[in-house]
């Protein structure tokens, strides 16, 4: 069955998912050290294999940071991911810690399986709402290791809180099929991402499959994905198929949608932010608010008349994100 988000489903989706298809999820990439080295591994150059935490677009340093990040992106829960967020058990664990003091927060995370134990399962299990498994077999490990680790789960966390979740290879299908098949009494539910490139994967992408017209989807893992779905028996399993455009046009849509904007500033219906600028230090007041982070100081689009033969005014139309990337600067003509 076809969500309004441009994903299909079969028996529901997992709560963690449908906070995020509203946009309602901080992104907490904890690290990206890795235990595994996945050939289709999509992170960018700057933050793989990087020890560096980042909020959404914020890179945290400290616990006021993820503070921060989580209030202005009006955030309901997060998803900590990584790299692996194992090998940083402690900060892991501090920060999920933090965050579940926010009322009604709900955590999910991403763990590969190769470093998954009692020990470590039993201390997430205190933060966390939701354990996603990343299987190895399909970058080369043993599929029985992968679901002898995740049957420590059972342990701390119940059925529908444990789940797997994987890139959906078109050459892999049966492989997935099976894997799902053999964990139908551990899993709650399963979550399969359309497989993209990325700056990092697409020289190996590109050797071992064809693009989509799109030029950054791969051409048949929508198909395999569908097929998937379409071939699971188990009818208590949640199965979820996640496209290229539930992420880049809606979770990521409705999140810029959800977080706080500067005085003055005017959203659009792509969750961007426009906002008439003045590159001048004026005090705060009714129309005036200096940004601090750009230097710059923005003004009522009510002002805009009378101080346009004063200043030079431009209009800026930017992501509402820590980051503040501007997509268009426009002078504004006297």
């Amino acid at each position: 069955m076809r969500t309004k988000f441009d994903s299909y489903y079969l028996n529901g989706i997992a709560k963690g998912c449908k906070y995020c298809v509203k946009g309602k999820k901080l992104v907490l990439f904890i690290t990206g050290k890795c235990s595994r080295n996945c050939w289709y591994c999509s992170l960018s150059n700057n933050r793989k294999n990087s020890s560096k935490t980042w909020a959404n677009e914020r890179e945290c340093r400290n616990i006021k940071e993820l503070i921060l990040e989580a209030r202005e992106s009006r955030a309901k829960g997060a998803g900590i991911t990584g790299g692996d967020p194992l090998l940083v058990l402690d900060k892991t664990i501090k920060y999920a810690q933090t965050l579940k003091k926010f009322k009604n927060f709900h955590i999910h995370i991403y763990l590969p399986t190769n470093l998954v134990s009692k020990s470590s399962l039993k201390k997430l299990s205190k933060y966390i709402d939701e354990v996603r498994f990343h299987p190895g077999f399909l970058s080369g490990g043993d599929m029985e290791k992968d679901i002898e680790k995740i049957k420590l789960s059972r342990n701390f966390f119940k059925k529908n809180q444990i789940g797997c979740e994987f890139p959906c290879l078109p050459d892999k299908k049966h492989k997935i099929l099976e894997f799902i098949e053999k964990t139908k009494n551990i899993l709650g539910f399963v979550n399969l991402n359309e497989l993209e490139i990325s700056e990092t994967n697409f020289n190996l992408m590109q050797k071992k499959f064809k693009l989509n017209k799109d030029t950054y989807t791969i051409f048949g893992s929508r198909e395999a994905g569908l097929w998937i779905l379409n071939h699971v028996k188990n009818k208590h399993l949640k199965l979820h198929f996640c496209t290229a455009k539930t992420k880049n046009l809606h979770q990521y849509l409705n999140r810029l949608k959800r977080h706080k904007i500067l005085p003055h500033g005017k959203k659009t219906d792509e969750g961007t932010v426009i906002y008439f600028i003045i590159n001048k230090k004026f005090k705060n007041s009714k129309n005036y608010y200096f940004d601090k982070q750009k230097n710059r100081t923005i003004i009522s689009p009510l002002i805009v008349p009378k101080l346009i033969n004063k200043y030079k005014i431009l209009r800026v139309e930017e992501h509402p994100t820590h980051d503040r990337q501007e997509l268009e600067i426009i002078p504004i003509e006297k």
